[in-house]
């Protein structure tokens, strides 16, 4: 039987909405249709963000209110009480999570957390008095066992597979980080069409492991960029090339754009969002978090002019914008090239097309965009998009 999500959207939001459901009231018929496709397309968009935050983890965030509805119940369950300071236990979170990843499809078993600065009840109730505690709760049962074996993901699996009754396998963990050698690190690195984010880590550093999941998901975000590439190289057994770029100290990050291959330093924060923001502006890239396009993706500024231009002009004037945008398109370098492309691709169109066009594709970009597709189709639709969006608000 397929799961059902129910979401209770802030009354705030649904007030804007309707307010500005009244105040477009007033306006043509075609102003009042583009309006509503807007805001309702907002609304899903928000909607699905909601969905992919409540659903996205594999270890499953508990709290004082949930934690007896889901512990206790018809299955057994391994649970983390934490803290978000405790050093600990941000060296277990990658262990963690791949163990949540491997139990995600077992039935019978629960892999789960509470953050005990914020519930700090339950995690009283069960005599929690450091962290990580790990406490083991079978199967109808709220009396837990206290976990004392390595804190890693195999020592982990091993135990909830005998406490359980499983047999599951640890996942391997898909790996979009780049490993660099010093047999690859030249080839890589220094390549003059990629711009690289290297770290450089131990193996034994704390702060390395903290920083080991979310510089996978950096990678993540960028992994359908051809021209950034994250990286990291073990730099205690490979100490020549540390030492090479001066390595002293570790979690050491290092930045190799394009045009400076001698590397500059990263000074920046440590989580997911500055190094999203540190790339995007480094590169001229456009992703959020998630590793979706933003709506800045693939507009460039002297072709929306022309775009403008377009829209604008009489039916005797549009060919020679057209030409002008052609002759615009042709002059762009690098990535930019891709886009105007699309540009000149996207003016044809709606020259020959009329001008609903424009209106009609990006409500229809916007519903299949709403739908399951791979993320290389999500990004070739959401440039289309973007950049029809200014023939839309040119009108």
């Amino acid at each position: 039987m397929p799961c059902h999500y129910f979401l209770y959207l802030p009354s705030s939001l649904i007030i804007l909405v309707t307010e500005r459901e009244r105040e477009i009231k007033a306006n043509s018929k075609a102003e009042r249709r583009m309006a509503k496709s807007q805001i309702w397309f907002g609304l899903a968009s928000l909607v699905a963000l909601l969905v992919v935050s409540a659903v996205a983890d594999d270890v499953v965030v508990l709290t004082d209110d949930s934690f007896e509805k889901e512990v206790g119940k018809d299955r057994g369950a391994l649970v983390e009480f934490y803290a978000p300071w405790c050093g600990h236990c941000k060296k277990l979170a990658p262990e963690y999570e791949k163990l949540g990843a491997s139990f995600k499809k077992a039935k019978s078993i629960l892999i789960a957390k509470v953050d005990c600065d914020e519930h700090k009840s339950v995690c009283t109730k069960y005599g929690v008095s450091g962290y990580p505690t790990i406490q083991w709760f079978p199967k109808g049962s709220l009396e837990p066992q206290k976990y004392e074996g390595a804190r890693n993901a195999e020592a982990l699996a091993e135990y909830v597979n005998k406490e359980g009754g499983t047999n599951v396998k640890l996942a391997a963990a898909p790996q979009n980080v780049v490993v660099l050698t010093p047999d690859n690190f030249d080839e890589i690195v220094l390549d003059q069409n990629k711009d690289v984010l290297v770290e450089f880590y131990a193996p034994w550093c704390g702060h390395c492991k903290s920083l080991a999941p979310v510089y996978e998901k950096v990678a993540t975000v960028f992994k359908q960029e051809e021209g950034v590439v994250i990286a990291n190289l073990d730099a205690d057994a490979h100490k020549s090339l540390g030492e090479k770029y001066g390595v002293s100290g570790f979690p050491t990050l290092k930045f190799f754009p394009k045009d400076n291959k001698a590397g500059q330093d990263y000074e920046g924060g440590r989580d997911l969002d500055d190094f999203v923001g540190f790339i995007n502006e480094k590169v001229g890239t456009s992703r959020d978090s998630q590793g979706q396009l933003t709506s800045k993706a693939g507009i460039v500024e002297s072709l929306d002019a022309l775009v403008k231009e377009l829209v604008a002009a009489s039916e005797d004037e549009k060919k020679t914008i057209l030409s002008r945008i052609e002759e615009e398109a042709s002059n762009l370098k690098g990535s930019t090239t891709r886009y105007g492309k699309l540009y000149s691709k996207l003016a044809k169109s709606y020259i020959e097309k009329g001008s609903a066009y424009a209106t009609k594709e990006v409500e229809r970009l916007g519903r299949v965009l709403g739908k399951s597709i791979s993320p290389v189709k999500a990004d070739e639709l959401t440039l289309k998009k973007n950049i029809l969006s200014t023939f839309v608000a040119s009108s």
